[in-house]
């Protein structure tokens, strides 16, 4: 239900725009606009995939002894308050409060990526929290260097960290304060969305969280935090003109993909395989973003969308087949399709919308964005960009067609049986979920207005 409420608050908000500029309460603290009712559908959406298929997944972790009732009951605790420190990041105008709501989703998702509670998880939450935390420190002391800048300018305390106000008055910040500032910013955020060079925690903890909250990291947390750059690369664009964040950004996206793609060529792990998938695509959201025009702005959001329903189709499609098959170890899961159908098919069409073939929204994105780049003069990048989007193309499509394909095994660990596809209730929303991605990837429709609203959101004065 709570994924349906916040789809609804997305709705409802959406409604309530009109012909404003944004919807405020609480004197400014909280503040609704285009781009928070976006990505408030799309956490709704990717959470309810998660949501109605964590029952099923759950079943059978305490099937295999990994879950009882109690810690059941503590996973669901924890994932609304992950849901509800997302919201609070999404739709505060507090750079202050967004800094807070980021690291509590750093606190919440450290437990459930323990949640199994073996020496493999329990590692991967404390490497979690440690480079995390690290990132967040750098994004605090970023944060209090611009709130320095704004006091340092005239601005009143109580709007030193508001950011509307920051972008109408970035031309009276100090240049030098505000750049060491966005630095550390877009460093900080950058860890919790898996930009290099704080990448490591990634694809340790997408691989040992429970797959329902996989999902939701990099469904949704990923581009949660990338947002908050976006919202401080609207005040330093109105300081410091578009070239300091367009470097870093490029940077920083360039050698995000380099990394991805030379690991999926080495990847034998279907769970960090999507993982270093999610650092792809989070690489192509970086340049989006640094290519900056309109075209690349709403192409990043289309993209957010698309990556997010995949993603959360991927990740869950992912766990039951963990159940099905007993190992993440790719080489040994052969013929999904024979076996269990509807699996197999929502993992490879959710793969194959990954990899930015049509209908999916994904091809119409990544076709925006490398026209962006070659009409803003950044061709170089972009060719870069996909020679390395083909590296990884080649890589997800070769494994996973090794694990869709093919005859069923001759001796599985378990006879397949009717019961080896997850239950109807689990069905409809990886259905659901790459029935949206394609629907997006042929028409907005009523979402076209928000998405191009959303865009110039984020494009600055």
């Amino acid at each position: 239900m709570s994924p349906l409420a916040v789809i609804a608050c997305g709705a409802v908000l959406a409604a309530g725009l009109g012909d404003d500029e944004a919807v405020t309460a609480y004197d400014g603290l909280l503040r609704a606009d285009a781009l928070t009712v976006w990505l408030l559908l799309v956490v709704g959406a990717v959470a309810l995939i998660a949501c109605a298929t964590a029952p099923s997944y759950l079943a059978g972790e305490r099937t295999a002894g990994h879950a009882d009732a109690r810690s059941t009951a503590v996973f669901h605790a924890l994932v609304q308050a992950f849901l509800a420190a997302m919201g609070l990041a999404v739709i505060t105008a507090n750079l202050g409060v967004l800094w807070v709501a980021v690291e509590a989703t750093t606190i919440v998702t450290a437990f459930l990526v323990g949640h199994r509670n073996t020496r493999s998880s329990v590692e991967a939450a404390w490497k979690y929290v440690v480079i995390c935390s690290a990132g967040i420190a750098l994004a605090f002391l970023g944060t209090v260097l611009v709130y320095y800048a704004a006091r340092q300018a005239g601005v009143p305390e109580a709007y030193a960290l508001d950011w509307p106000t920051l972008v109408d008055r970035a031309d009276r910040l100090d240049p030098a304060v505000t750049r060491l500032g966005i630095a550390l910013v877009i460093l900080g955020f950058g860890a919790k969305a898996g930009l290099v060079p704080l990448h490591a925690w990634l694809p340790d903890a997408h691989s040992q969280a429970p797959a329902p909250v996989s999902a939701l990291m990099s469904g949704v947390l990923l581009s949660v935090a990338f947002t908050a750059i976006l919202r401080y690369r609207s005040i330093a664009d109105a300081a410091l003109g578009t070239g300091y964040t367009r470097a870093l950004l490029t940077g920083m996206a360039l050698l995000t993909l380099v990394l991805a793609a030379a690991l999926l060529l080495a990847q034998r792990d279907y769970k960090r395989m999507l993982a270093y998938s999610s650092m792809e695509h989070m690489g192509l959201i970086s340049l989006g973003a640094a290519i900056g025009t309109p075209l690349a702005r709403a192409a990043l959001l289309l993209h957010i969308a698309g990556h997010g329903l995949a993603k959360a189709v991927a990740f869950c499609a992912s766990g039951h087949i963990l159940h099905l098959t007993g190992t993440t170890r790719i080489g040994r899961v052969r013929g999904l399709l024979a076996r269990a159908p509807v699996l197999g098919a929502a993992l490879g069409l959710a793969v194959a919308a990954l990899l930015g073939f049509p209908p999916f929204s994904l091809f119409a994105s990544e076709l925006g964005i490398v026209r962006a780049g070659f009409a803003a003069g950044m061709g170089w990048a972009v060719s870069v960009a996909l020679l390395l989007v083909l590296i990884a193309f080649a890589a997800l499509a070769l494994r996973t067609s090794r694990m869709v394909l093919g005859p069923a095994p001759a001796a599985p660990a378990a006879p397949a049986t009717p019961g080896d596809d997850p239950p109807t209730g689990t069905k409809w929303p990886l259905v659901l979920g790459l029935a949206a991605c394609a629907a997006l990837g042929i028409a907005t429709g009523p979402l076209t207005d928000l998405l191009h609203d959303a865009a110039r959101t984020i494009g600055g004065r």
